[in-house]
């Protein structure tokens, strides 16, 4: 008699096979199926991280870490990843860009929020995270919180700061908006340069300008031997931060 769970079970067993041999064939990134002591995991020797090690709050202890980054020579510290999710899908996507300043609130970034991906994100879901990754201290820092926008007046502080042609290419750039070709990006710059000639002062646009991520979560990551590493997680708790040590 003709067995159903037979047939199923065959099929399924050389479908699982053929899965996994076309993943195999397909696979152009793998890391090797030898054990070898030498090559197989680069070990994280360079410090530990201890409790009595921590400031009681997170931004003075990031602060500590970047200035040790910085004369460390770490290149581009202020490099960050940029994380954010979009509503309902949930979907998220990321991005490096530079992290311009930190004061007593969060961590301040500066971008276009009108046409790019992260402003369609952050105005369904006004929530972002940072993962700084410094490879030279074997360390990385993560941030989770709200953002809120700066205001037009505190943004042209910053903006005035930047290489003209800089100021102009915020004008210019729909960012991540779809280009025909280059030509049209330089003519949109040419046409910018244009509108501004001679002119010194340039107003920052209205859709370009800071956001804030405001801390509620930080971790502070130390890299250690047999992937054993430190971690400190500081969660917002009133007007304090309550600090517990995490399982690697």
């Amino acid at each position: 008699m003709f067995s159903l769970r037979r047939y199923f079970t065959s099929r399924l067993l050389t479908t699982h096979s053929h899965i996994t041999m076309s993943l195999h064939a397909a696979a152009t990134l793998s890391q090797p199926r030898t054990f070898d002591h030498k090559s197989q995991e680069e070990q994280y020797l360079k410090g530990t991280l201890e409790l009595s090690h921590l400031d009681s709050d997170p931004l003075k202890q990031f602060h500590t870490w970047f200035n040790i980054a910085k004369e460390q020579k770490v290149h581009q510290p202020e490099t960050v990843c940029l994380s954010t999710a979009t509503l309902p899908s949930g979907r998220v996507s990321a991005r490096y860009v530079y992290l311009k300043e930190l004061d007593a609130k969060g961590f301040v970034i500066y971008s276009n929020w009108a046409t790019s991906r992260k402003s369609e994100d952050v105005r369904s879901n006004p929530y972002a995270a940072l993962t700084f990754w410094w490879q030279e201290l074997e360390r990385q820092v993560r941030v989770e919180g709200p953002v809120e926008r700066l205001t037009s007046e505190e943004s042209q502080v910053y903006y005035d700061t930047r290489i003209r042609g800089s100021r102009l290419g915020a004008w210019a750039s729909e960012q991540s908006s779809v280009l025909p070709n280059r030509e049209h990006l330089e003519q949109r710059v040419k046409m910018v340069e244009e509108r501004f000639e001679g002119k010194d002062e340039i107003p920052v646009p209205d859709f370009w300008g800071g956001i804030r991520v405001i801390p509620e979560r930080m971790e502070f990551w130390q890299g250690r031997a047999s992937r054993l590493h430190d971690r400190f997680a500081y969660v917002k708790d009133g007007e304090g931060w309550v600090i517990d040590r995490l399982s690697p």
